[in-house]
């Protein structure tokens, strides 16, 4: 008989990504705190999840804040993982930026103050990583690799500057705490009613969709797997670092024709997303550690 699987809470579990590491965590045995921030009326996975609630006795949901330092904690308590997906579901500005920045602090030293916390899973994005002047200058773009601020700035690249700021203020508040790390940087996520359930952040991600294209750094990602990812990064002991997460980088035309129809309607009137002729560009992004993760607990 397995012995009993620790509570592990996911913050915010209302986001798409959120809501898939959820269900992956319950089918895995584990106690699961869903934290869920409530802003207006209650979208669709937030109402999916009070009735999971209903029937899973495994599963708490929380009311949180994530400039509200102390709910936190009340959702952190007894929890050896915290899965923390910060998302905005009504889109990226500059003052969403610093919203985002504050809210990974506060929830890393939460963590901190959180005696039975073993491990830190960080939902962030490969356009933490991919953002430069010269997006073209590398030949290979990998876990080193962070998004230039002032480039994002003056591109006015809102969402991927949320990335990367808040994964770099969560990482040097976990390594001042000496708390156990490891980020998931997840490429354009796609899954089951995407573009009903996460349209804004979808778009978001999007921004200077081309370029990515053309330079061969436009990935997507299956949502289940990104899941599975973050799971498997709580679980094995080894892991350490950033992890790029994506199943297929996008570099030909037909792969962003079938692109846009996955995302259908959110990009069907976009054509733009499409290049001219059949060019196939090149591959830039790696994904070593990775698949060292996946093969080792295959």
């Amino acid at each position: 008989m397995d012995h009993e699987k620790p509570a592990a809470c996911v913050l915010d579990a209302s986001t798409y990504v959120g809501f898939w590491i959820l269900k992956g965590l319950l089918n895995r045995g584990y106690t699961v705190h869903a934290a869920i921030q409530m802003k207006g009326s209650e979208t669709d996975i937030v109402k999916k999840i009070k009735e999971m609630e209903r029937v899973e006795e495994r599963l708490s949901v929380f009311s949180v804040d994530i400039l509200d330092y102390h709910s936190i904690l009340v959702a952190l308590k007894g929890c050896s993982a915290l899965f923390c997906c910060l998302d905005c579901p009504d889109g990226y500005d500059d003052l969403i930026v610093d919203l985002e920045v504050r809210g990974a602090i506060n929830v890393v030293e939460a963590c901190a103050q959180t005696d039975s916390m073993q491990k830190i899973v960080f939902t962030s994005s490969l356009t933490a990583a991919i953002w430069r002047e010269n997006i073209c200058s590398q030949t290979d773009v990998d876990e080193r690799f962070w998004s230039d601020q002032d480039f994002c700035r003056k591109m006015k690249l809102w969402y991927a500057l949320a990335k990367t700021l808040s994964e770099q203020a969560a990482w040097a508040l976990a390594m001042d705490r000496m708390l156990n790390m490891v980020s998931v940087n997840a490429g354009l996520v796609v899954g089951p009613a995407v573009a009903q359930q996460n349209p804004c952040s979808t778009m978001s991600y999007l921004k200077g969709a081309a370029e990515m294209f053309e330079n061969g750094v436009l990935a997507v990602v299956d949502v289940k797997f990104l899941a599975d990812v973050h799971i498997r990064a709580f679980e094995d002991s080894s892991t350490i670092g950033r992890y790029f997460c994506f199943n297929q980088i996008v570099h030909t035309e037909e792969e962003a024709v079938k692109l846009v129809e996955t995302l259908s309607p959110l990009l069907s009137s976009q054509p733009k997303y499409e290049c001219q002729g059949s060019e196939a560009y090149a591959e830039r992004l790696r994904t070593k550690k990775l698949n060292k993760l996946v093969e080792g607990t295959a």
